[in-house]
């Protein structure tokens, strides 16, 4: 068995939750500024996902959930993770994104992982308080990598973290197997592998006998 940790934003996803949630309150193009500054390793992720969160103060919570029902999963990854579940491996979502947004884009696709590991926007009164909670918010990937592959029983060496951001450094640097999915150039060093699909993952998780090859 195997410990397999993917990104959520950007990686297993090519929605942008914190965007569609500011596109509810229209602030979108600031919450896209604040989060490429932070991809780029040019602010802390704790900063920018503070300041983004502070963006929707006051957002109902309808609207939260009608940007949460259009969080989707990238083409082909749904697939993958009911490859790797049927193979008998550990999956996990490592993300300082929001569980809503998580939760519904599996369950539109019928697909499950075993862990995840998100951040949630507390609400107050039926609207956002422009706050944010979580385990990811100070805490790193590289931490919850370490604690989740203790907690299964799987070393490091067996471990495989999927990212693109600069959030996903420091799981990227302590994971067995570390792969770039269209990674920011600060991350690209980081990797061992760089894929640009769904489907060229695939065929790196069959090179690596992760997965039957089809």
């Amino acid at each position: 068995m195997r410990l397999v940790a993917f990104d959520f934003d950007g990686t297993l996803s090519d929605s942008e939750m914190t965007v569609l949630l500011g596109e509810q309150c229209g602030v979108a193009d600031r919450m896209a500024e604040v989060t490429e500054r932070a991809m780029n390793d040019e602010i802390s992720y704790a900063d920018s996902l503070r300041e983004r969160a502070a963006l929707l103060d006051g957002l109902p919570l309808d609207d939260a959930e009608d940007a949460f029902a259009q969080v989707r999963l990238r083409e082909g990854a749904a697939d993958l993770l009911a490859r790797l579940n049927d193979a008998g491996h550990h999956t996990a979502i490592l993300t300082g994104g929001f569980e809503r947004g998580v939760a519904r884009a599996l369950d539109r696709e019928g697909v499950t992982v075993d862990t995840v590991v998100a951040n949630r926007l507390p609400a107050s009164g039926g609207h956002l308080t422009g706050g944010v909670e979580g385990p990811l918010i100070e805490g790193t990937k590289d931490e919850a990598l370490e604690s989740l592959a203790a907690d299964v029983s799987v070393p490091l060496s067996r471990t495989v973290a999927v990212g693109d951001g600069a959030n996903d450094l420091p799981m990227l640097e302590v994971a067995g197997l570390s792969v770039g999915f269209l990674p920011k150039p600060a991350v690209r060093p980081a990797c061992d592998v760089v894929v640009a699909s769904m489907d060229r993952l695939g065929r790196v998780f069959e090179e690596r006998g992760l997965v039957d090859a089809r």
